[in-house]
């Protein structure tokens, strides 16, 4: 090849264009927004009142919890079923796999040190 030569141009279709899929309206954000908006006071009513059986409080705060984050994936980062969404799912249930694993492992380390930790009982009687 010489200085003045340009390198051959790829072809169309090496390099197809991306598909993207519709494209989100305004309407999709102030409908994911609102449910945003009532999820987050539906949690802070559960927590504040005694209108909830003490002991579910956590259980419902959990799936409050859950809910948010499904209305956050799909009304605002679009995961969604499609063909086209494959990588992106794969991607998410990498993340929540990761996730769980530090969050379980550390209770598991954690329940494994306090079986093992000294009272201070213990601790003054092994000190005298």
């Amino acid at each position: 090849m010489t200085p003045g030569d340009e390198a051959p141009a790829a072809p169309k279709d090496a390099w197809p264009d991306i598909e993207e899929g519709p494209r989100p309206n305004a309407q999709s954000y102030w409908v994911g927004l609102g449910l945003a908006i009532l999820l987050t006071i539906a949690s802070f009513a559960v927590a504040a009142t005694h209108g909830v059986w003490a002991p579910s409080v956590p259980v419902l705060l959990a799936v409050v919890a859950i809910a948010q984050m499904g209305v956050h994936l799909v009304f605002f980062l679009h995961v969604s079923s499609s063909p086209d969404s494959t990588n992106t799912i794969l991607a998410l249930a990498f993340g929540i796999f990761v996730v769980a694993l530090v969050v379980f492992g550390t209770m598991i380390i954690m329940e494994n040190l306090d079986a093992q930790a000294v009272s201070m009982e213990e601790l003054m009687r092994m000190q005298r």
